[in-house]
């Protein structure tokens, strides 16, 4: 019986643990503000969500270790939505590394972020691990 107490306070104190942790990394890169240009970027990559979600599915696109979307095969069309997805991820990543006070931190707030989209990806996309490699999920 006293294990069974043991281990259930244990749990509970790894939970706690784990929840304020995770909390803080939520906190600490998040939107304190939501800027027009935010707004924009957040509304322009909710526009192109289905067409990128199909790249994604036929694998011509992936999610890179860097937080960005990345162009696997030659393709115009691929290369041009890429790019504004990029840009608009740009924009939300350098504006919670100003509004957090994490300005020197901006590669870092790109690794969470990839790790994010890794997470999020589906099976069968193209997702590209923290060494490089690129598989599929």
């Amino acid at each position: 019986m006293l294990r069974k107490i043991c281990y259930f306070i244990f749990v509970f104190c790894l939970l706690a643990a784990l929840k304020t942790t995770f909390v803080s990394a939520q906190a600490k890169y998040s939107i304190k503000e939501m800027t027009p240009a935010v707004t924009q970027a957040l509304e322009n990559r909710k526009a192109r969500y289905e067409e990128l979600k199909g790249l994604k599915a036929k694998g011509t696109v992936g999610e890179n270790n860097q937080g960005y979307v990345e162009v696997l095969v030659s393709d115009e069309a691929a290369n041009v939505l890429a790019d504004a997805e990029n840009l608009d991820r740009k924009t939300i990543y350098v504006t919670i590394a100003e509004q957090n006070d994490l300005t020197n931190a901006l590669g870092t707030i790109e690794s969470v972020f990839a790790q994010v989209q890794r997470d999020k990806a589906e099976a069968g996309e193209k997702i590209q691990d923290e060494s490089g490699t690129w598989g599929t999920k």
